[in-house]
């Protein structure tokens, strides 16, 4: 995975972890061994206020949530996260 275009209205809803979980279904119906994202790590983030477009690529605790492992992480705050589907 690699963004989430969700309309400011509608962030905080669930739409993220939703698009998360159907491309999930889809790598896996298509035979994929693992599916990765690179979401941010808001915790390691050094700004007061994150916005929007900080967080386009989905965020840890999204990512943890639907059971994506840390494996990796290419800078303090973006981790690599996968799932073995």
């Amino acid at each position: 995975m690699t963004c989430f275009a969700v309309d400011g209205r509608h962030r905080g809803a669930g739409v993220g972890s939703a698009l998360l979980k159907a491309a999930v279904e889809f790598a896996r119906e298509r035979g994929a061994l693992a599916v990765e994202g690179h979401p941010v790590d808001v915790a390691a983030l050094t700004a007061a206020r994150v916005g929007g477009s900080a967080v386009f690529t989905g965020t840890m605790a999204m990512f943890s949530a639907a059971r994506f492992t840390e494996v990796a992480r290419t800078y303090p705050s973006r981790p690599v996260m996968r799932l073995l589907v």
